[in-house]
């Protein structure tokens, strides 16, 4: 699949006292990013929930700071699907601004495994090649 983007706007509440992004703030923007992806590919994540039973989980994130967002800064954070495995998604993902695509600010490296939500343990494998969470994505990837 194609790299996905999705626009953000920096706002005060985004950043520290001088006005750059506090750092844990890229997590919530890729988070964002990534939900999005879902909807544009048809799945919203409360009718997984509610109607399959599965939900997302971040099981590892490792982000590079590469350069600082400001506030009112006009972003991009893009979505690329790297491996889809039976029971995960890894994601790289890369912020940067609207007008500067080429110098990223923050990449990060994200890896989500699905579960089903009515189990604790989450050690269910959502991805099972019946379900339509995983056709629809195979599908989207090829």
């Amino acid at each position: 699949m194609a790299e996905f983007q999705w626009p953000v706007r920096v706002y005060y509440e985004d950043t520290d006292s001088g006005g750059v992004v506090y750092y844990a703030n890229y997590l919530r923007f890729m988070e964002r990013a990534r939900t999005e992806w879902l909807r544009a590919l048809g799945f919203e994540q409360d009718n997984l929930i509610r109607d399959e039973g599965i939900l997302f989980a971040v099981r590892s994130a490792s982000l590079e700071y590469l350069r600082p967002a400001r506030f009112n800064d006009q972003l991009l954070v893009g979505v690329h699907l790297v491996e889809r495995r039976r029971a995960s998604l890894s994601f790289e993902q890369v912020v940067s601004r609207a007008q500067e695509q080429a110098l990223p600010l923050c990449t990060g490296s994200i890896r989500s495994t699905g579960g089903f939500a009515r189990d604790a343990r989450s050690s269910h494998a959502c991805w099972t090649s019946t379900s339509s969470c995983h056709r629809m994505l195979a599908s989207s990837m090829s």
